[in-house]
């Protein structure tokens, strides 16, 4: 093991070959070596030049993305019971609309099922049958119909529908998720009109709230179902990542609280007081040492193109209300972790514990700030010591990291389809997290991950996608279904 005794690297199927392509991928070579037992190479059939000939209806995709972006206001997600609870079967409506004339029971290939777990709250669940057996499955999963908040003041173009300028297209959702889904509808109606005789079976899932909580609603209320069991077999291609490359890796993220108990007092008499400020300050510090010590840069982290290792870093304080010439007696530093998949959360919270606990016990091994500062304050006469302390608590924000399988053929014929396409092929990971993933992979699903709208702009003001990278998802999206067979 590359990264410490307690990695959990089951989640990728490691053999001597495989470490070997790993380690040309991480050296950036244009194309990494890949298995293509699943596709020998042939004269191209009809199937396969009919695909790889697709080219995105435009003016189909462009109005789609209109009506589902005109939707926005009411598809933004902050949480159940939250000022903002999306309707998500507002944007199913008009996917239905398109997909409407290719449906089974109107004579075309289509197999649609809406799925809801609340009401207003739905799945779409799309197949175009093949002709192989049930081993022989291809599915794109992830496209959300949930949207994050938009600030109209913010903006420089109405966010609730969708602005035009040459090539980009503005709008909440362009890029996070809705441009996906617009392009996965208008694929699958392209699909349908063509009728390509595919030994693959082709599934598209549109998921509800992805964008916060609400459990058993979205994609975990169906695999908790089965509704999804038919996928296991073939890999799974989840469309919501961004920038039309392969993204092979991404981290988990789990919030944190640590909150300094010290004592109030006058700041003119420093001594009677215990800082909490401070208190918090040095601890906070003492922890992420541990954590530097324990969670390091580790080699599978390079292999995987990581831009950053693990880190623990705060990113809010607060403290107790009061003037400022006085001693505040609480604090509290909250912040975000960012773990790698290389290692294990549970691992993880048990080491910080440990530390805070440790601190605890020998509150005075701390650092302190000037002749002053103190965390313990013995009353005169004697009497019972006033102690400083920390808490640490956990947050409710807990993704895990996930790591791709390299050794699976999806990921192959994938790079072949970009590189196509685009010339090139650049796998990378992020220390950006992702919901749902590492659950579905963990259920045994092979997760490959990949999008096409702007990471510069996810979640951001003035979101947009780029017209010309959703024609040329369509073309890789095509040729990988080619690929497929």
């Amino acid at each position: 093991m590359l990264c410490c005794p307690h990695v959990a690297l089951t989640p990728v199927r490691v053999t001597a070959s495989t470490s070997a392509r790993r380690n040309s991928l991480a050296q950036r070579r244009t194309r990494p070596t890949r298995r293509h037992a699943s596709t020998p190479k042939a004269s191209m059939t009809d199937v396969q030049t009919a695909l790889q000939g697709l080219e995105l209806n435009e003016e189909r995709f462009v109005g789609l993305l209109r009506n589902l972006i005109g939707e926005v206001e009411h598809l933004q997600n902050t949480g159940v019971g939250t000022a903002y609870v999306p309707q998500e079967d507002l944007a199913i409506k008009h996917c239905l609309e398109v997909l409407a004339p290719h449906r089974k029971e109107n004579g075309g290939p289509l197999e649609i099922e809406h799925v809801t777990y609340t009401e207003g709250r739905g799945n779409l669940i799309i197949k175009y049958p093949g002709t192989g057996s049930a081993e022989d499955v291809l599915s794109f999963v992830g496209s959300h119909l949930d949207v994050v908040p938009a600030n109209p003041d913010a903006w420089e173009v109405d966010p609730f529908s969708l602005t035009v300028d040459g090539d980009k297209l503005f709008g909440r959702g362009t890029t996070d998720c809705l441009g996906h889904v617009a392009l996965m509808t208008t694929l699958f109606s392209q699909l349908a009109e063509l009728k390509p005789e595919l030994k693959t079976s082709l599934t598209c899932v549109f998921i509800a709230s992805e964008e916060a909580s609400g459990p058993g609603i979205g994609v975990d209320g169906l695999v908790d179902e089965g509704r999804l069991d038919h996928c296991k077999p073939g890999p799974v291609v989840w469309v919501d990542c961004a920038d039309s490359q392969p993204c092979i890796g991404t981290a988990g993220a789990i919030t944190w609280h640590l909150t300094a108990n010290g004592h109030r007092f006058h700041s003119g008499l420093p001594h009677k007081g215990i800082n909490a400020i401070e208190l918090a300050m040095e601890a906070t510090s003492r922890i992420q040492k541990k954590f530097y010590e324990s969670f390091p840069a580790c080699e599978k982290e390079a292999e995987y193109k990581f831009i950053t290792p693990s880190t623990m870093k705060p990113t809010q304080v607060k403290c107790a209300p009061g003037g400022l010439n006085q001693i505040p007696p609480d604090a509290t530093v909250s912040g975000d972790i960012r773990l790698t998949p290389f290692y294990d959360v549970d691992a993880l919270k048990a080491s910080i514990e440990a530390e805070v606990a440790a601190i605890n016990a020998d509150i005075e091994a701390l650092p302190t700030r000037g002749p002053c500062s103190k965390y313990v304050i013995t009353p005169p006469g004697g009497g019972e010591p006033i102690v400083g302390n920390i808490k640490l608590e956990w947050g409710d924000h807990l993704l895990t990291g996930i790591a791709c399988d390299l050794t699976s053929p999806a990921f192959g014929l994938m790079c072949d389809a970009i590189e196509e396409v685009k010339g090139k092929a650049e796998p990378y990971s992020l220390t950006g997290s992702l919901p749902l993933v590492h659950e579905m992979q963990s259920e045994g699903f092979d997760i490959q991950l990949i999008g096409f709208g702007k990471m510069s702009v996810y979640h951001a003001d003035n979101e947009y996608c780029s017209l010309s990278d959703m024609k040329d998802a369509a073309k890789i999206l095509a040729r990988l279904i080619a690929k497929f067979g």
